[in-house]
C-alpha cells in the first residue's frame, strides 16, 4: 500500500481520537487501534514512513507511531 494512503488512514483514525482531552491517552488509543486492526505489513510501512520523516502525519498520529516504534522490539508490530 502506498505511504500516502496509510498516512491518510492513520490521520483519520487520529482525528477520531483527537477529541480526547488527554492527548497521551489518545495517542495510546491510536497505537492500540493500529495494532488491533492494521495488517502487520501496513504497520511496518507506516513505521518505515515515520522513520523517514513521517511527512503528512498529524502530531497525535506521530506520537502514536512513536509508541509503536518503541514497542516494535517487544512484539510483532
Amino acid at each position: 500500500m502506498r505511504a500516502e494512503r496509510l498516512v491518510t488512514m492513520a490521520n483519520d483514525i487520529g482525528a477520531f481520537f483527537d477529541a480526547e482531552s488527554d492527548k497521551a491517552e489518545a495517542a495510546r488509543n491510536v497505537a492500540n487501534h493500529l495494532k488491533k486492526f492494521w495488517d502487520p505489513r501496513m504497520r511496518r510501512e507506516i513505521l518505515a514512513h515515520y522513520r523517514e520523516g513521517g511527512a503528512g502525519l498529524n502530531p497525535l498520529v506521530r506520537s502514536a507511531i512513536a509508541l509503536l516504534a518503541e514497542s516494535n522490539g517487544h512484539d510483532r508490530t
